[in-house]
C-alpha cells in the first residue's frame, strides 16, 4: 500500500482539487496525455446519466490505476446506495450518491462502502483498488491489513440537490462521509418549487451548508464543470472541490 498522501487525506486537508469529468471511452494513452497537463487531481465518472457496461468500468479503472489516478463514480440512483460496495469492487476509489434526502440512504452508503468494523462491505473482488498491481491476488492476502487501509482510503460523497437536503445536512453528513457535492440544476428545481424558502440561490444554500459543516472534516464540492476564472465565488464560500472538462 502506498505511503503517499491519499485523495481522501488531501480532501480532508482542504486542498483545492479539480476532477476531470471523464469518459469511459477515453483510452489509457489518451488519459495519460490529459494527465500530463497537470490540471487534474482525480477523475469523476457519471454513472447516473450515461450508459456503460460493468466491464467498461473495470477496464477504465484498471487503466487509471496503472497511471496512478483515482476515479470517483456517481452511482446510477439514490436507491442504489446499498450497492456502493458492488461499484467499488470494479476498482473505483470513491463513490457519489446522488439526490440524497434521507439519513437512511447515507446509512446504507456507509455500511457498504466500508469493511468491518465500520461497515459491512462484503469481502472479495480482484479488481478492487490496491490489488490491480498484482498479476494474481495472493491467497495469503492479509484481509485485516487491506480492510484497514481501505477504510482510511475510500471517499464517500453525497449529493445535495434539494432544499430538504440543505436544511437537514447535519443529519446527512454523518461520520464516514468525506464530501458534500452540490447539484446546482436539480437544486434550482427544488428552490423554484418552494418560493417561500429563505434561501433562494445555489450560492445561499452553499453558504448555509458551509456554516452547518464548519469545524467538521467534510468538504464541499461543486457538481458541475467550472473554469478556473469562475471559481473565486465558490472558493470564498468554502468550496474546495471542482470539476473541469477534458481539454478540447
Amino acid at each position: 500500500m502506498t505511503q503517499e498522501k491519499t485523495l481522501r487525506q488531501r480532501i480532508k486537508d482542504g486542498e483545492v482539487l479539480v476532477a476531470l469529468r471523464g469518459s469511459i471511452k477515453t483510452s489509457k494513452n489518451e488519459l495519460a496525455d490529459i494527465w500530463s497537463t497537470g490540471v487534474y487531481d482525480y477523475i469523476w465518472i457519471d454513472g447516473q446519466h450515461t450508459a456503460y457496461t460493468e466491464q467498461q468500468l473495470v477496464d477504465y479503472c484498471g487503466a487509471a490505476e496503472e497511471l496512478g489516478i483515482d476515479v470517483q463514480l456517481r452511482i446510477p440512483h439514490t436507491r442504489h446506495a446499498y450497492l456502493v460496495g458492488r461499484f467499488l469492487d470494479f476498482g473505483f476509489s470513491a463513490v457519489l450518491v446522488p439526490e440524497v434526502m434521507e439519513p437512511e440512504t447515507v446509512d446504507d452508503a456507509i455500511a457498504y462502502a466500508y469493511y468491518g468494523p465500520i461497515g459491512r462491505r462484503s469481502w472479495g473482488g480482484t479488481a478492487r483498488r490496491g490489488l490491480r498491481g498484482l498479476n494474481d491476488v495472493p491467497k495469503d492476502l492479509d484481509r485485516h491489513t487491506y480492510a484497514e487501509w481501505w477504510n482510511d482510503y475510500v471517499v464517500l460523497a453525497i449529493q445535495v440537490e434539494s432544499i430538504e437536503a440543505v436544511t437537514n445536512i447535519q443529519k446527512l453528513a454523518k461520520p464516514g462521509v468525506s464530501v458534500v457535492t452540490f447539484g446546482p440544476r436539480d437544486l434550482l428545481f427544488s428552490i423554484e418549487a418552494h418560493p417561500g424558502y429563505p434561501l433562494q440561490s445555489v450560492e445561499d444554500c452553499m453558504r448555509n451548508v458551509a456554516e452547518q459543516l464548519q469545524g467538521s472534516d467534510i468538504r464541499i464540492a461543486m457538481g458541475t464543470p467550472t473554469t478556473p476564472e469562475e471559481r473565486d465565488v465558490y472558493l470564498n464560500i468554502g468550496v474546495t472541490l471542482f470539476q473541469q472538462d477534458a481539454p478540447a
